[in-house]
């Protein structure tokens, strides 16, 4: 495969975790050459980010380790996205370590706080906002720093979701998020585009990841399925090409939208959907 992301520099929030969008992602754009930054929480920091929901700090070494083995230059860098501080050093970090910043990819995200509307607390709604569109306005933020003041353009793309575009029950604040990151491309993406970088979303319907597979048991019960089996082969048989996505649909995204053949794309929200999500 061509590395025609060879001498750029590449941070995915939320790569931390086996199975992943993040480490999918990671592992398509050093496939293409890039320098890779991880980085997830590393450990639990509240209620809201249990160990079970995050990349821990061995699982992203781990991570790391196998990309080395492909011959790829990786760093792990822990990052709470919800403190600009934090997300700040991040991108300071691949500057210093990588000696640029190149692409940014917001991938960090809560998609395991669901409940039904009357049900949901305060706590759980800023939890979901705060991470999945605050936490994307600080990393747009703070990669525009660096790629601004580099003055070479750049690149930077939020794992938006098929949520972006359409709602879904027991999943306001997900939805609400996700939503607010199509208004947040469209806007940056006007300012950003005198520097050469541009903001775009990549919006994946469902992927059984790990979070995915807590997805599955959970709306499988929502909606009264049988199984989880039966809940999924209900799924594939609304998406046009027969299956729910992969990880690596997601990656393959990212991975053209940081090539020079997307110079000329910005404000967009991709859809990455097999056909469910036609607008």
């Amino acid at each position: 495969m061509e590395k025609r992301l060879r001498g750029k520099v590449a941070v995915i929030t939320g790569s931390g975790r086996r199975g992943g969008l993040g480490e999918a992602i990671a592992r398509r754009l050093a496939n293409d050459g890039a320098e890779i930054v991880l980085s997830d929480l590393g450990a639990p920091r509240d209620t809201a980010t249990t160990a079970d929901h995050i990349g821990l700090n061995e699982e992203m070494e781990s991570i790391a380790e196998d990309l080395r083995g492909l011959g790829a230059t990786v760093s792990c860098k822990t990052c709470d996205v919800r403190s600009l501080e934090e997300v700040r050093a991040l991108a300071a970090h691949a500057a210093s370590t990588h000696g640029g910043l190149d692409i940014w990819v917001n991938n960090a995200g809560i998609g395991y706080i669901m409940k039904p509307l009357l049900d949901v607390t305060e706590s759980d709604w800023r939890a979901v906002i705060d991470v999945n569109l605050t936490g994307a306005f600080f990393g747009i933020k703070a990669a525009a720093e660096h790629m601004v003041k580099q003055g070479r353009g750049g690149r930077i793309i939020n794992i938006a979701s098929q949520a972006a575009k359409s709602g879904f029950p027991h999943a306001q604040a997900y939805t609400s998020s996700k939503h607010g990151l199509v208004g947040l491309v469209r806007s940056a993406a006007i300012e950003l585009g005198a520097h050469a970088v541009t903001v775009n979303n990549v919006c994946p319907n469902h992927v059984t990841t790990g979070l995915g597979a807590w997805q599955n048991e959970y709306f499988a019960k929502v909606t009264g399925a049988s199984s989880v089996q039966d809940y999924m082969e209900a799924m594939a048989k609304r998406i046009p090409l027969g299956r729910p996505g992969l990880p690596e649909d997601t990656a393959n995204a990212v991975s053209w939208l940081c090539s020079e053949e997307a110079a000329y794309i910005t404000a967009e929200s991709m859809n990455v959907s097999g056909g469910e999500e036609p607008h």
